[in-house]
Formats: C-alpha cells, structure tokens, sequence
C-alpha cells in the first residue's frame, strides 16, 4: 500500500504529532508498505528520513491554548504538494489535524486517494475555530473518507461541529523502549527521592503548580529532587528559575531536550512522575510512557488523562491548578513505597494494551474499509 503521513507541523520537531506520525512511519515500513511523509521542516536534510518530503522550510509559531504550534503557511506548499501527489499516486493520504491550517487543507484539495483524518487536539481554541469557520472547512471534511480521534475528548470537540462517525484509535507506546532493560542514570542514583516532570513549558502543562509544589515535598524530604525535561528554550525556562532561586529551592534540575534514547532512562530515574496540566491534553502519551517505565504518576484530573488513567490504580488524579493537592499526592506516594510500587506495576500492565504495533493494526484496518469506502463512493480519477 501507498501511504502518505500529512503532518501539519515542523517535523521532527518534538511534540505528540509528530511521534504519533513517525511510530507508524515505522511499523507500516516494516510490514512492507510504501510510506512518505509530508510536512513543513525547519531541520536540514540529515535530520529527515528519506521518505521525508519537506513541502516549506519556513515554519511559524501559532499560539493556541497556552500552547505553541509549528506550522506553515507558505504559498510554496500548493506546487509542491501537487506534485508530491502526481509523483506518488498514494492509495491512502492520512491527515493529523486535517482541519489545521494550511498543509491538510492544501492536501486534501488536490488529493484523489482514500483520505483519512485523526483529530488529536482537546482545545479550547478548536471550539472558536470550528464554529467559525465551519461553512469553509465543511467541503475539506466532507473529503475525509474515514475519521479517527485519539480519544473520547478529542472526539467531543470535533463531532459538536461535524457530525459524522468516528473511531476511537488512541495513541500508542513503544512499550519495550521503556521496560526494565532501560538503565537508570548514574546522576540519580543517590537514592535521594526524584519527581519527573516531562514535557514543554507551555502555560497549559501547569508546571508553576509543580513548581509551587516543591517546597512542601522539601519539608518532608529535604534531599528531593525536581528533574525537569523537555524542548523548551532557556527563554521559557528563565522565568521559572528564577523563580526557583527567589524561594532558595535546592533540588530543582533544567536537563531540557533529552533524546529519545535517553527518555526511558529518565524515566526509570525517578521515583514518581507528575503531569500537572491545567487542561486541553486529547490524551496521556506521557502517563503511558510513565506507566511502561513501571512508575506511579500524579496527574491533574482532566479529561484526557482520565481516559488513560483510573484514580487510585495507577497514581493520583489531582484538582488542576492546586499546587497543595499536588504536594499531598506527591509526598504520599514518596511516603508509601509498597503503593508506589503496586500503582507502578498496574501502569505497565495497562501499558501494555497500547502497544504501537496494536495500534497500527488498528489504523491500517481503517485505511482498508477507507478505500473500500472512497472506491463504491466517489471513483474519483487519480492525480494529473
């Protein structure tokens, strides 16, 4: 099978997207298929796979949510987009985001394949952006062949604008990366007590409530540690660190970027894992990830992580945006080792269920009923 991955945003650049997009690049290869990836990049060609077609270099930031989005507008993606499309005839063309702007849309004006959409955001701006501009994304919608959502909420927020049938396929783990082979690292093995924080430093991950949070673990455990591990720059992290000097807090350490290789080791470092986001998460790759990694998790009780995670099994759902709720949580599970321990085994069994190649089998069986759909349905010719 021909496939084709739109990704509306900078690739490779880290985000839930873009993972989403390059783990069934990876399982779809392996079973045999033909897979290009379509997507603005501000990377240079080392850093792109050969099956990587760069449709613009010039990626902008769109705030949305609290959270900053990679994307492109550059009127040099409708040549190249139909040109991708003439070279390779794809049989399927899946769209992440296909109502983003402008990528999805281009490519589904121009594609004449089986065209599959998953709707991953959980946001309050796609409530603004669908309701007003529903009469001009409808005709783009009405070319999607199959729709998928990463979750029930995610499925919400685009069913109230276009009604139509969706499955649910969640995202998936790389469930070995993150087992007992992964080393923890020597920086931490002190056996001092270690919280892992994970991700940008977006308003909407809620990391000033962890960090407001911290003083109250430092009562009860004077020698913890705070790691603090994503892609943000030293711009966004500077109002917190400094912050974290003006209160004295000693513990408290900025790693940043770490590899993909490096991910499970710093998982398998930590004691427990928080997720304090204040809302708009689809859903919890990294409480997934956490749970792989056999270690017990906090997290804001919101919609997308309660569909991953059941309060009390694996950890502790908290009241968003309550640094106090945060620090009880945190500081019984540093207390309770046998809890810790039993919620950390219940994660890795739950782990286990989201799988990528499960997941993959999954969404390559609906670009099959997709094209069987787009064949009895619409015949339409095939790119010029």
């Amino acid at each position: 099978m021909k496939i084709a991955l739109v990704s509306p945003y900078d690739y490779p650049y880290p985000g839930g997207v873009t993972e989403h997009i390059a783990h069934l690049d990876k399982c779809f290869q392996r079973w045999g298929h033909q897979v290009t990836i379509l997507a603005p990049s501000s990377y240079g060609a080392e850093a792109l796979g050969d099956n990587v077609v760069k449709v613009s270099s010039s990626v902008l930031p769109l705030s949305v949510s609290g959270s900053k989005s990679r994307i492109t507008v550059s009127p040099a993606i409708y040549i190249r987009v139909k040109r991708a499309l003439k070279k390779y005839q794809f049989d399927v063309v899946h769209l992440h985001e296909p109502m983003m702007p402008a990528l999805p849309l281009v490519v589904l004006r121009h594609s004449h394949a089986a065209n599959v959409g998953t709707f991953h955001a959980y946001r309050e701006a796609n409530h603004f952006a669908y309701s007003h501009t529903r009469h001009l994304l409808q005709p783009f919608f009405d070319k999607l062949d199959a729709r998928i959502a990463v979750s029930e909420a995610a499925r919400e927020v685009v069913a109230q604008y276009f009604p139509a049938d969706y499955q649910i396929i969640p995202n998936g783990i790389d469930v070995s990366a993150y087992g007992p082979a992964a080393e923890p690292l020597p920086a931490y093995a002190d056996g001092a007590p270690t919280i892992l924080f994970l991700g940008r430093l977006d308003k909407r991950k809620g990391f000033e409530y962890l960090l407001r949070a911290f003083p109250g673990i430092l009562e009860q455990f004077p020698n913890a540690r705070l790691i603090v591990a994503g892609g943000y720059t030293a711009e966004e992290k500077e109002p917190y660190e400094r912050y974290a000097r003006q209160l004295g807090l000693k513990g408290v350490h900025f790693v940043g970027y770490i590899s993909a290789q490096d991910k499970p080791r710093y998982y398998r470092s930590c004691d427990v894992f928080c997720a304090p986001s204040t809302g708009f998460e689809s859903f919890g790759i990294v409480l997934l990830e956490a749970m792989a990694s056999g270690k017990p998790i906090v997290a804001s009780d919101i919609v997308g992580y309660r569909s991953v995670l059941e309060e009390g099994k694996q950890g502790f759902l908290v009241k968003p945006e309550d640094e106090h709720a945060l620090a009880a949580a945190l500081v019984s599970l540093l207390q309770r080792r046998e809890l810790a321990q039993a919620m950390g085994e219940a994660g890795r069994q739950t782990a286990r269920k989201y799988a990528w190649d499960t997941i993959a089998a999954e969404v390559m069986a609906c670009y099959e009923e997709a094209i069987r759909h787009h064949k009895t349905s619409r015949e339409r010719p095939r790119a010029e």
